[in-house]
């Protein structure tokens, strides 16, 4: 079992394994203990595969449990009130537990739940997606718009992020797709040596699981070490969103859920590379195509259809188009990209996927 301190406001662990829900036993059972009711939020879909071990190695601890919807239809105006209906229901106070069991979504909606619930209660963090190796470590908390994404939400962190590895390998290949998007952000963002390492993958099934520990520890490093240094995002926070600018508006335009949001990082990526005119960026390409990454959306969707929805992006100001960019492998830094030029851009890297897909 891996473990890694986040130095926040409110430090927390973050445990990653395949024994990790033994810590209920041991190293949290003084939180549950506390606690006067435990109420876990679960992706209906995960709960289907997993719940009942999650509820056995809660053991003794009884909990409530409200399922909701599974990916990014969870993060509603309507989820987000059900769950605090059914918390009001259940008699919880702010003395309650909340457990986030699914992926990157379910933690999002659950923690911004737990950040408003009587004005907030303790949260545990378990994520069951390699996405959510991103979403859940940070404390950003979130639910959607149809204007925009993750536009209305708190900083708020966990107690504890508790990372079940086994849980990775019933993921769908979508699902696993979307999960090394982030993985391999984080090594754009911090380390060419990992980068070069990762851009070898030509199969995600040929990994193994020292290997998926690896680049997970890796990973939530990364973000841990930007979270330390900037934990309300005002200043090297914003680089962990390189590739979300482009890759945010495509979600809005083609409609929450209708792409995973990695598959639409991974196009962000492509996108903040040519605009960076990074080196890189070919392998890059060369590596989504040769993993199942959906290129062909970047020839479907025109410039006109996604560029409102990037001047709304949380990065950006006055209808400005703001980008994480890279000075080169290690080195994000923020610009703002005038019109015309992104435009240029932009077909620009369409020419180019199109050439990859004939």
């Amino acid at each position: 079992m891996k473990a890694l301190r986040v130095e926040a406001d409110h430090p927390y662990m973050v445990h990653i394994g395949k024994d990790v829900f033994n810590l209920f036993s041991d190293t949290y059972r003084e939180l549950l203990d506390s606690a006067d009711r435990i109420v876990i939020l679960a992706d209906e879909k995960v709960a289907d595969l997993h719940l009942e071990s999650l509820l056995a190695h809660l053991g003794p601890y009884k909990a409530s449990v409200f399922l909701i919807p599974s990916g990014e239809q969870a993060k509603s105006v309507q989820t987000f009130m059900d769950c605090h209906s059914f918390l009001l229901e259940e008699g919880c106070s702010r003395k309650s537990l909340l457990l986030a069991f699914g992926g990157g979504a379910t933690g999002d909606v659950a923690g911004f739940v737990a950040s408003t619930f009587m004005r907030g209660i303790p949260y545990i963090q378990i994520p069951t997606t390699i996405l959510a190796h991103d979403s859940a470590v940070g404390g950003k908390t979130a639910i959607n718009h149809e204007l925009g994404k993750n536009m209305i939400g708190t900083f708020y962190q966990p107690a504890a992020v508790l990372y079940n590895i086994q849980f990775l390998k019933t993921l769908p290949p979508q699902e696993v797709r979307s999960g090394m998007a982030e993985v391999i952000k984080h090594a754009f963002i911090s380390n060419e040596a990992w980068l070069a390492e990762l851009l070898e993958v030509q199969s995600f099934n040929e990994l193994t699981d020292e290997d998926w520990m690896l680049h997970l520890e890796r990973g939530i490093a990364v973000k841990a070490a930007i979270v330390e240094e900037d934990e309300f995002e005002g200043g090297v926070r914003k680089y962990l969103n390189f590739g979300h600018t482009l890759a945010h508006a495509i979600e809005a335009h083609l409609g929450y859920g209708k792409i995973t949001h990695g598959e639409a990082v991974a196009l962000g990526m492509a996108y903040a590379l040519s605009l960076s005119a990074h080196p890189r960026t070919e392998d890059f390409l060369a590596w989504c195509q040769v993993n199942g990454y959906p290129l062909e959306k970047i020839q479907e969707i025109s410039f006109e259809e996604v560029v409102g929805y990037m001047k709304k992006d949380k990065k950006s100001s006055k209808g400005s188009l703001n980008f994480v960019l890279l000075e080169k492998t290690g080195q994000p830094y923020m610009k703002t990209i005038d019109e015309a030029a992104a435009e240029t851009a932009y077909g620009q890297l369409r020419e180019k996927i199109g050439g990859m897909l004939e």
